[in-house]
């Protein structure tokens, strides 16, 4: 049951979730902060597929890598709203190019090429130059482990996947390209950064404002690949 509790002036009212006997409570915080969430009700509005896809154009908004006539890789791409945000900022199909993919589904996106495909298959990286007609100049991944609520185990699996897109922009980027990828507080691997420093002329963590701030996730920037 949803209840409306009281605002005073224009404020809007806060929608609460009461708990049923088959509603577990995270269940209920979970729908209560969908529900509240202004980013949720404005991707609902401007017909965007995910409440991320504000997270990249505020990530752009002050990077400013979807250029015009830009080829894009978009990894993990369901259910489309980056995908969505690059096909318009590059002016997909008809000046820039978007090619998604996912190991899902996902309903076609307007300006976009998608396959359904793993990006750790090892015949990915040329499946998708051949789908892009060349290099990109941008790979973006939002992509996210499946939680297993143990800290430790979740960081180790978001690093691994970040850790192999990160080897696909290198086999897929042309020099001076952007890798955009979705990281965990409580540290990059040195590893890694160490890498990505020696590949890529930037490297910095971003914080975007519609990530929430109770979550752990960071952004990964990486700017200017020296192929």
């Amino acid at each position: 049951m949803i209840t409306h509790g009281k605002g005073g002036g224009s404020r809007a009212l806060k929608v609460r979730v009461k708990g049923g006997k088959t509603r577990k409570p995270s269940s209920r915080r979970w729908l209560e902060r969908q529900l509240n969430d202004p980013y949720v009700a404005r991707a609902k509005r401007d017909g965007l597929r995910s409440r991320s896809a504000f997270k990249l154009s505020e990530i752009d908004d002050k990077a400013r890598f979807l250029k015009k006539g830009a080829c894009i890789i978009d990894l993990g791409a369901a259910p489309g709203g980056w995908s969505q945000v690059a096909a318009k900022r590059v002016g997909a199909p008809q000046q820039g190019r978007v090619v998604a993919i996912d190991v899902l589904p996902m309903e076609p996106v307007a300006g976009v090429e998608f396959a359904q495909l793993d990006f750790l298959d090892p015949a990915a990286p040329e499946k998708l130059k051949t789908m892009l007609g060349g290099g990109a100049d941008v790979v973006l991944s939002d992509m996210a482990a499946n939680a297993t609520g143990h800290a430790k185990t979740d960081h180790l699996k978001i690093m691994a996947l970040v850790e192999a897109a990160a080897e696909l922009a290198r086999e897929v980027l042309k020099p001076g390209g952007t890798f955009l990828t979705k990281v965990l507080q409580g540290g990059t691997e040195a590893s890694l950064l160490a890498a990505l420093k020696r590949d890529f002329k930037q490297v910095k963590h971003m914080k975007p404002p519609a990530s929430r701030a109770d979550s752990a996730e960071l952004y990964l920037l990486a700017t200017g690949f020296r192929g």
